[in-house]
């Protein structure tokens, strides 16, 4: 059973109704198409028998709302969770302190890794979900009954999910690694937020000299800067291949810009001139050292050893091997060990990674010779 609540008179009876519930299913549905930020459109909320679905866009108040979501001692079940907690945050200055990730759960208790959650519920009660309306326009005005019955859906099963999950973390005793994972979270959400070193990130920076390096930083901060003012896409600003066009040439004049890659008339008109003011600009900052360059072959190869050292790990621990490390820990690993210092991501230091993954590469590393 779903109920509609489209009004602040609404919204307090739905929170009496859950104030002493120490377990709620929260799922949260959004537009993000042609904006920067995403457009929360509806929240669902669920005890277990009755699904709350909170109009986003008909509610005024949400005090109450965010002392019931943030409110420690209540445990918040999600799927996936690291977009609603930005949409959450971003929407309504809602930040969960206490969650539950299935997602996550499934992956620490060798269920599945990093399995959606119509896949999860497949596996787990043999239930195939219609998951056609995903993409569907959230914002708009009613909601077919195919959404709302789909939104109900995406918080149905999350309390049997935890009540099965939970259980087999306990019984394999990984309650704390899920901890730690479940912690992570929180920063894996703060850190989207960090875009200081967005060029960093744009495929092929690493060919540029020093002097257009720093000319990219400029430019993507500025982007970003603009991408949030206007509340646009950063692609809809300036893509990064121009980006990084413009940064390899440093134009001084307007028409330098012309027949630079997806650098069209009008994106000239409107963003030219800030665009040759920042390439200006970069010759008083401080020059940035080029990128590394990609591994080499036999760099490369060690870092295959590794993959089949972690492939193996994994088997005897009954862990998904994408749960063990990443490939930037990996790239990180071996490109400063080949420089003779070898420096280890702190999570691979710290918590359980500590004791079985880093053993398992070290014993890798120690019969190399770069």
């Amino acid at each position: 059973m779903s109920i509609w609540v489209d009004s602040d008179e609404k919204l307090n009876q739905m929170l009496n109704a859950l104030s002493d519930q120490d377990l709620l299913a929260v799922d949260t549905e959004f537009i993000r198409t042609n904006t920067f930020f995403p457009k929360i459109a509806l929240i669902q909320i669920s005890d277990g028998k009755e699904c709350f679905l909170v109009d986003v866009l008909a509610v005024s108040h949400y005090d109450g709302l965010k002392r019931l979501l943030e409110d420690s001692d209540r445990t918040l079940i999600f799927h996936a969770c690291a977009e609603d907690l930005e949409v959450l945050e971003h929407g309504l200055n809602i930040v969960p302190k206490n969650i539950f990730d299935t997602q996550i759960a499934a992956g620490i208790a060798n269920v599945g890794y990093s399995m959606g959650y119509a896949r999860l519920v497949q596996h787990l009660f043999d239930v195939e979900l219609d998951k056609q309306e995903t993409r569907s326009d959230w914002l708009a005005r009613p909601l077919t009954e195919r959404q709302i019955e789909y939104a109900a859906l995406d918080v149905a099963y999350l309390h049997a999910m935890h009540e099965i999950l939970d259980k087999m973390l306990t019984d394999q005793a990984r309650q704390l690694w899920f901890e730690e994972e479940r912690a992570a979270v929180y920063a894996l959400v703060s850190d989207r937020k960090n875009t200081q070193n967005y060029h960093r990130k744009l495929k092929g920076a690493w060919r540029l000299n020093s002097d257009s390096l720093t000319v990219l930083k400029r430019l993507c901060d500025w982007r970003e800067t603009t991408a949030r003012s206007l509340d646009k896409p950063r692609s809809h600003v300036v893509k990064d291949n121009s980006l990084l066009e413009i940064a390899k040439r440093m134009p001084a004049l307007v028409a330098e810009l012309h027949g630079i890659d997806d650098l069209y008339g009008g994106t000239i008109k409107r963003h030219g001139s800030a665009l040759l003011s920042e390439v200006a600009a970069a010759v008083q900052d401080e020059p940035l050292p080029r990128l590394p360059e990609p591994l080499s072959k036999s760099v490369s190869a060690v870092m295959k050893t590794m993959r089949v050292a972690l492939t193996g790990l994994a088997e005897g621990i009954e862990l998904p091997q994408e749960f063990l490390s990443n490939k930037k820990e990996l790239e990180s690993i071996v490109r400063s060990a080949s420089q003779g210092n070898c420096v280890w991501p702190q999570r691979l230091n710290d918590g359980w990674r500590g004791g079985l993954v880093k053993p398992a590469l070290e014993g890798v590393l120690a019969e190399v010779k770069f």
